[in-house]
């Protein structure tokens, strides 16, 4: 599947002309989704795109264009294109396509084999047995908002003028249920998600059992009063809060001085406790590549050592601002030009289980869900203020639930305040990997 992408991306890379630099990406794709509701299928549907996107450097001057299709007289035409809209680019002296650096690509697991092996009836018999399961499990859920199988196999390849020829390929699945739960006190949603390689690994009743214990444990929950507590995140909450610290680590918002990182090099950002990496070569996450956006061979990327700020996250352009070297780190998609963004976050894992962390805690909140994370995150100074919801610790114990409170802080101070982190490592469905972590003081927001 990947060697006709390649080639095709070679033959537009090879038309460069004098002065010229040319990038190809290439990208093919297959995906199921399907949606179950009242026991019966709402909806179904398979996709294949494919696309090509194409980079032109002249004089320092870049033009892009793309098609959503492989038809070598289209891609000719869409080289035409970014040929001409190069002619009217702004010259930017760091422009440049990257260049081969010598790092040998690791190969990961990305097999569609079983994928494919699952017929599109079993496919659709599991978006209607994780729904079955979550209503039969407890009487106060009665229906599900959504419940959903989807998978994504395909391939992409990069080739330039400069050197770089690289290809690759993924394969994943996942199953999803919310479920509503009702009660005298109202009625609550929550959801789980697992994802796998293969989709006979995923486990309806497994999903549907930690999306309803999530549903049935928030009813009756209500706000409390102002306070300040610590704060609990979950692994896959603490995967959240590690994301909005990448998201400050790139170089983009370090180079347009949108981070509040972005001269603190060297320095204690964080508890020592807390160490963080981008490492697309791990194969236990769903994310591994073995290149980046611009054909680089992935590499393991230490962001946060011992509490210390270790690098920034870089493309090609963002190394050149910066008089560095790209940490292969460009994201992108056949419509884009390569950006800069983690692929496979991971923390290291700390000491003791969910239950040690918890009974360190006199006076607390385990955090279910966090909402406003768009609106509520500056990432240029780094405020913090979000909805929250979830459950009351009292002496290490869990006590009631709470919603309809805000927690407020700094990420700076979050950082900071870590008291914990966990050995209960987990690999989430995005395939980022995290552990529980305890922030010793917050201010919640409630009557």
């Amino acid at each position: 599947m990947t060697d006709d992408l390649l080639d095709l991306a070679r033959r537009v890379a090879d038309a460069a002309g004098p002065g010229e630099q040319v990038e190809a990406f290439v990208s093919r794709s297959r995906s199921v989704s399907v949606r179950a509701h009242g026991g019966e299928v709402e909806s179904l549907s398979v996709a294949e795109p494919a696309g090509v996107g194409v980079r032109v450097v002249v004089d320092g001057r870049q033009g892009f264009a793309y098609c959503g299709t492989l038809d070598e007289e289209v891609v000719q035409d869409t080289l035409a294109a970014a040929r001409d809209n190069a002619r009217f680019a702004e010259p930017d002296p760091h422009a440049g396509l990257a260049v081969p650096d010598g790092v040998a690509q690791v190969a990961v697991p990305a097999d569609p084999g079983p994928v494919d092996a699952v017929s599109l009836e079993d496919k659709v018999a599991l978006a209607l047995a994780v729904e079955a399961a979550a209503v039969g499990l407890d009487p106060r859920v009665r229906s599900v908002r959504v419940a959903a199988y989807g998978d994504d196999v395909g391939a992409s390849a990069v080739a330039t003028s400069t050197g770089v020829a690289a290809m690759g390929s993924w394969a994943d699945a996942g199953l999803s249920v919310a479920a509503l739960a009702t009660d005298d006190s109202g009625t609550t949603i929550a959801g789980h998600t697992d994802a796998a390689r293969d989709p006979r690994s995923l486990d309806p009743a497994a999903v549907a059992a930690e999306a309803v214990a999530r549903a049935t444990r928030m009813l009756g929950a209500g706000p409390v009063p102002s306070t300040r507590l610590a704060v609990i995140f979950e692994p896959r909450l603490a995967a959240t809060l590690v994301a909005l610290l990448a998201g400050t680590l790139g170089g983009e918002a370090v180079v347009k001085g949108r981070s509040p990182f972005a001269d603190r090099l060297g320095e204690l950002i964080a508890s020592p406790l807390l160490n963080v990496v981008d490492d697309p070569t791990d194969a236990r996450s769903l994310a591994a590549s073995s290149h980046d956006g611009e054909g680089l061979a992935t590499r393991r990327n230490v962001l946060v050592r011992d509490g210390v700020l270790d690098g920034f996250l870089h493309n090609t352009w963002t190394a050149r601002r910066m008089g560095t070297t790209s940490t292969a780190s460009a994201v992108r998609g056949v419509r884009s030009t390569p950006g800069v963004g983690p692929q496979a976050l991971a923390m290291v894992p700390g000491e003791g289980t969910f239950e040690d962390l918890l009974a360190g805690v006199d006076h607390g909140l385990v955090v279910q869900s966090l909402s406003g994370l768009h609106s509520g995150v500056n990432p240029v100074s780094g405020d913090v203020s979000v909805g929250a919801e979830g459950l009351l610790v009292r002496s290490g114990d869990v006590c009631e639930p709470v919603r309809e409170v805000t927690l407020a802080s700094t990420l700076q101070r979050m950082l900071s305040g870590i008291t914990a982190v966990g050995s209960d490592l987990q690999w989430l469905p995005g395939g980022s990997a995290a552990a529980t972590i305890v922030v010793g003081e917050m201010s919640l927001g409630g009557t």
